[in-house]
């Protein structure tokens, strides 16, 4: 089992399969901006996870950029589903997307394994959808994506909000509704200083207690039990419809019980969010390193895994990539 050196035990992996994306979503890109670094063909992201896997990870989620521009994602999901955990479980498989592509992929990824999909939606009007987007009619897209992932099984849906002041706060309780109108979950995100406009401050973050705030005036809720690793914060409405999770790595930060890692999609290594290092894994792999290789190189990057993250404070050094770049 990879474990570091705070004692952490790491079963979360996410791999980025590409850093293209087809939104130019106004928080998280210039849009000046396009992909930065190189897609690895899909079969080096398959002998990194596999090597993963066998050092006991037990969770894989799929990134990008926008992960349904890859072809033969369907194939990789398929790929991903015959391996099995060191406990011999399947793994789970997620992946995370900005729904556009999805409505004509997800029954082929749930036949192929996916178990679960989380859908980026930073506004519940159209309108106001597609200036953010920078894309017009995306809302229709990511809807009718939206609602095939939940034909096809791969529900309960996850939806992401990444919430700024100023910019979408005033969604709140939309989405709320729409969590309980669509019986999806609906997760607001802390905005966090990975963007490429680089315009992050405190003051921008809408904090948990103030999205609780806005959600109890519409109609009380109550908390409920959620594993020490997870990063949502969840909630249910008093009668039950609607989840809500909130995600407040500034106002709350959870590295304590921090079990994630990351491959980007040039294939290094990041053990936080907020990495300034990066570790070139595919640099081994190109150089003709054997998987034993691989594994002990893994395992001496996890044992370096930061204890936390340092946003707000006077030390605090912007991560060496932004998000779209990273990986979500």
């Amino acid at each position: 089992m990879l474990r570091d050196k705070h004692g952490r035990s790491i079963t979360d992996l996410r791999v980025s399969v590409t850093d293209r994306c087809n939104y130019k979503c106004v928080y998280c890109r210039t849009g000046n901006v396009g992909a930065q670094f190189p897609d690895l063909p899909m079969s080096d992201y398959l002998r990194m996870t596999r090597v993963f896997v066998s050092l006991g990870i037990t969770k894989v989620r799929i990134t990008g950029g926008e992960p349904l521009l890859r072809e033969g994602l369907v194939a990789f999901v398929r790929e991903l589903s015959t391996m099995s955990a060191l406990d011999g479980a399947k793994l789970d498989l997620a992946i995370t997307t900005n729904g556009h592509l999805l409505s004509d992929l997800a029954q082929p990824l749930a036949d192929a394994g996916l178990n679960r999909i989380t859908v980026s939606v930073d506004a519940v009007e159209p309108e106001r959808f597609a200036r953010i987007t920078r894309v017009p009619k995306s809302y229709e897209k990511v809807m009718a994506g939206i609602r095939a992932a939940k034909a096809a099984g791969l529900g309960p849906i996850k939806v992401n909000a990444v919430l700024l002041r100023g910019f979408n706060e005033d969604q709140i309780v939309g989405f709320a509704k729409f969590s309980r109108e669509e019986d999806v979950i609906v997760r607001f995100i802390e905005f966090m200083p990975l963007e490429e406009d680089r315009v992050w401050t405190p003051e921008i973050v809408v904090t948990l207690k103030e999205i609780l705030a806005q959600l109890n005036s519409y109609m009380p809720m109550r908390e409920i039990e959620r594993a020490p690793s997870e990063t949502a914060r969840r909630f249910v409405f008093e009668d039950g419809r609607g989840e809500i999770g909130i995600i407040a790595p500034v106002s709350e930060p959870f590295c304590g019980h921090c079990s994630r890692v990351r491959i980007t999609s040039d294939g290094k290594i990041r053990t936080c969010l907020f990495s300034v290092l990066e570790h070139d894994l595919y640099g081994l792999m190109r150089g003709g390193a054997s998987d034993d290789d691989l594994r002990d190189y893994i395992v001496s990057v996890v044992n370096q895994k930061e204890a936390r993250h340092h946003i707000g404070e006077p030390d605090f050094l912007p991560a060496s990539r932004t998000m779209v770049h990273i990986g979500g």
